[in-house]
């Protein structure tokens, strides 16, 4: 038979282990009953006809009583931690006593005049194992019945006193009832004290995650507070001195630190909308076949210069095998192309000497890795753990440089919903080495991983835009960067203009700030409805959703840098080529 253990009870999770440890508890007080039994049932067969075999039945009765004292000492054993076993243990135990009952029972049948007393002293005992048995349903259903059967079958088939055999039947039927009932009781009674103890851990799981989240947002509003104020201060004293308040205007070494700040404090406003998305589960990836190599070229020529200002040599290795281009990476190509970015970004910025080496490689026949490894400060084990947490930054070597601690965390979690890995090995003095690991296809033909554009190019094409914005201050940056990559912009404040205007003139993009205004553009008649469309969104998923779903075919986020928006730009218009063909002057 096998026996229901505490992950497996039907009435509900720990049932059956809350049983077990009441009826052990209640095991002691078995010994001491059948222990205080014991002279009883020597005085009385000392009157039996056959004492030879009363010295018999009093050792069985001794070797009985030192197996279970023995199985009671186990159940505090750490062995007994193992349900299964314990279970085992105990139906065991109880089957002893059953057998001993069974022998005095036996032992009664010849004993002559002391007969009747002494089937009634193995019913009693038999009791006495089903009142200790009631607490657990597994025992109280197998040892109960074997150890009432012996003293039962003796009431049953032999002759006795007229009242004698069926008090005795009515009695063992009443015990049994009853413990059924208690067992009843008890398992209701541990239903509910399971069911408080699932409250508890629910409740403090709640306030642990309470807790976490507190100390993410205080951690999140003392890293950018800094961040903005750096950046903030830098925006402001460049502005205080082009606007007359210095006698000195501006130099190009002033711009150019302003404008870092800002870029600075842009990517760590982006990368914590990315990782609070990625830490509530609204952050989502689209696995598409892309060619990492492609990808890997690309990103080590944007960071080359700023590796060549430092004096580092930055180097890329790609194996013959993928060099061919056969099969391709399944990941999200922005997504991909942001770890590697990642990667290759705190390699430049925290190694102050010596070299990178981006490398790629086929680990295994399902597998792609892009390794980042540098001569930099490296991390020991606890300060790769801390660097692995959100808004946790290692002091000794990210003393001084901008960040929020969340682009490595991030790209872990990146990776992770890309079904990869992000691999760590550093050692401290030496340099580390930070491996992303993909889903390879052999089979799959790579599309064209997303570059990042050129703000201006020869071949550019001038495009008539729609811009959808309602604020001035977004309205105003939005057209700057529009304007600074060379195309025509029209502005409208409100989505019933917008919708207007696309009516009336020959567009070749929109860049809209409302879903409505998406949904009333694909309302159009004819050829305007098909106009490729831009929705702005300030970062949240469902804002985002909201746009795509009524008919965007690309997103920008706010605020809305020259580089977002040629990124956007491409991705909108790559399905069908511009309307127009005006070279930008």
């Amino acid at each position: 038979m096998r026996l229901t253990t505490a992950s497996e009870s039907p009435a509900g999770p720990g049932l059956g282990q809350e049983g077990m440890k009441a009826q052990a508890a209640l095991l002691p007080y078995a010994l001491l009953a059948f222990g205080v039994c014991l002279p009883i049932f020597v005085w009385v067969a000392s009157h039996a006809a056959n004492a030879a075999w009363m010295s018999a039945s009093f050792a069985v009765f001794a070797l009985g009583w030192g197996a279970f004292y023995a199985v009671v000492g186990w159940l505090k054993t750490p062995d007994a931690a193992n349900a299964r076993r314990r279970a085992r243990v105990q139906i065991l135990g109880g089957l002893i006593w059953a057998a001993a009952i069974a022998q005095l029972t036996l032992f009664a049948e010849g004993a002559g005049p002391a007969r009747d007393t002494l089937e009634l002293l193995a019913l009693g005992a038999a009791i006495v194992c089903v009142v200790f048995t009631a607490p657990w349903l597994p025992s109280l259903l197998i040892v109960a019945p074997a150890a009432l059967a012996a003293p039962l079958a003796a009431f049953a088939f032999r002759d006795h006193a007229p009242p004698l055999g069926p008090a005795a039947i009515a009695a063992a039927a009443l015990a049994l009832a009853l413990a059924l009932l208690v067992n009843t009781i008890l398992r209701g009674q541990f239903a509910l004290a399971a069911e408080r103890e699932t409250l508890i851990a629910e409740r403090a799981e709640q306030a642990e995650a309470a807790r976490r989240l507190a100390r993410s947002k205080s951690d999140l509003v003392s890293t950018l507070s800094d961040e903005i104020r750096n950046g903030l201060a830098s925006v402001a004293h460049l502005l205080g001195s082009a606007a007359g308040r210095s006698r000195a205007a501006p130099s190009r070494q002033q711009i150019a630190a302003a404008l870092d700040a800002v870029n600075d404090l842009l990517n760590v406003l982006e990368t914590t909308v990315d990782a609070e998305n990625a830490e509530a589960g609204r952050l989502t990836v689209e696995a598409r076949p892309i060619d990492l190599a492609a990808l890997a070229v690309d990103l080590v020529a944007a960071h080359r210069a700023a590796a060549a200002a430092k004096g580092l040599e930055l180097s890329l290795h790609i194996e013959p095998d993928l060099a061919d281009a056969r099969g391709a990476a399944a990941a999200d190509p922005a997504r991909a192309r942001q770890v590697l970015s990642a990667l290759i970004g705190n390699a430049v910025k925290f190694t102050l000497r010596g070299r990178i080496e981006v490398r790629l490689s086929r680990p295994s026949a399902g597998r792609i890795s892009v390794a980042v490894a540098d001569t930099g400060p490296g991390l020991d084990d606890d300060e790769v753990a801390r660097a692995l947490q959100p808004f946790r930054r290692v002091t000794r070597t990210s003393a001084g440089s901008p960040g929020a601690g969340l682009g490595l965390p991030l790209a872990a979690q990146l990776a992770r919903l890309m079904d990869g890995e992000l691999r760590i090995e550093s050692a401290r003095g030496i340099g580390s080495c930070f491996t992303l690991d993909l889903p390879f296809d052999a089979t799959a033909t790579p599309a064209q991983a997303p570059a990042a554009p050129a703000l201006t190019a020869p071949d550019a094409r001038r495009l008539r835009i729609l811009a959808l914005e309602p604020e001035a201050l977004p309205a105003a940056m939005l057209r700057a960067s529009l304007e600074q990559l060379g195309h025509q912009v029209v502005h409208a404040a409100d989505a019933s203009r917008a919708v207007e205007l696309a009516r009336v003139c020959d567009l070749d993009l929109v860049v809209a700030a409302d879903p409505a205004a998406v949904a009333g553009l694909r309302a159009l008649p004819g050829a305007a409805a098909r106009t490729p469309i831009i929705a702005l969104a300030d970062g949240e998923a469902e804002e985002a959703e909201a746009a795509l779903t009524s008919g965007a075919d690309a997103l920008l986020r706010r605020p809305a840098t020259a580089p977002a928006v040629a990124r956007a730009i491409a991705e909108a218009m790559a399905p069908s080529a511009p309307a127009n063909d005006r070279a930008v002057a």
